[in-house]
């Protein structure tokens, strides 16, 4: 299975080093909010009660970095769908390799863009801003950003093959995401302090809220169990069934 891995692996990573200029899209797309929205942010953190702890640059680099994880792993099934009228998957499925590798190839290649994409966010700030993380709390928060990804791609592979249709994938990931993604905090903390109540509770009922405080949690090195611990747990959960739900989809989808 590892060797199945790698090499599914190695032909979509190779494959998206054939499109730069995604790759740079993709890139750009996370710098941009870090540059153009981080600084409106600086001065209204260091005024405003109710933040969590740390400066605003450990508030909004992760968080920068969780989006790339959903930028880069929510249309995946896109290019799947193409494998799929092409007869690659079909092609795959009569080779002796396994299923679950047939998917984790790709979703491990998904994976490494996003890390790499998060490396360069963190650089950018480091560089531009001033920020001055600890490596080894980086090096926390690429593991949860990593996992987010792994959940987000097999997510989106396993929607694609159920749906078999680019616009019913799109238009139902864009029904999904954007509730998430806002109920989650990403460019403004939904707390207490700062949120209505009603407005609290929604976020609490979304989980990507508790991974979303992992990833603060885990990049200004706050390990414990209050934040980074649910967030984790959360985490866990969803990589464990997001990827049980792609491995069964790809064994039972008759393609």
């Amino acid at each position: 299975m590892l060797l199945d891995t790698w090499l599914i692996f190695r032909r979509e990573s190779l494959l998206r080093l054939r499109a730069p200029l995604a790759v740079a899209i993709d890139t750009a797309y996370p710098l941009l909010y870090v540059f153009l929205f981080g600084p409106l942010m600086t001065q209204f953190v260091k005024h405003t009660p109710g933040f969590p702890p740390g400066s605003m640059w450990t508030i909004f680099t992760p968080a920068m970095m969780m989006q790339a994880a959903v930028n880069a792993g929510c249309f995946v099934g896109m290019g799947l769908l193409v494998d799929y009228r092409a007869g690659v998957v079909e092609r795959f499925r009569v080779t002796p390799s396994s299923v679950a590798a047939q998917l984790m190839g790709r979703v491990f290649a998904v994976t490494l863009k996003v890390v790499l994409v998060a490396g360069v966010i963190v650089a950018f700030c480091v560089a531009v801003f001033g920020l001055r993380p600890s490596p080894v709390h980086v090096l926390v928060s690429f593991g949860v950003v990593a996992l987010f990804a792994v959940t987000v791609a097999s997510c989106s592979y396993a929607v694609a093959l159920r749906l078999k249709n680019e616009h019913s994938v799109a238009a139902l990931i864009n029904a999904v995401l954007l509730p998430l993604l806002l109920l989650s905090g990403t460019l403004v903390p939904i707390t207490k302090v700062l949120a209505p109540g009603w407005l609290y509770l929604l976020s609490r009922l979304n989980p990507v809220s508790y991974i979303m405080d992992a990833a603060r949690a885990s990049f200004r090195g706050d390990l414990g169990l209050t934040s980074f611990g649910p967030g984790l747990a959360v985490l866990l959960t969803l990589t464990t069934l997001s990827v049980w739900w792609g491995v069964r989809t790809f064994n039972r989808e008759d393609v």
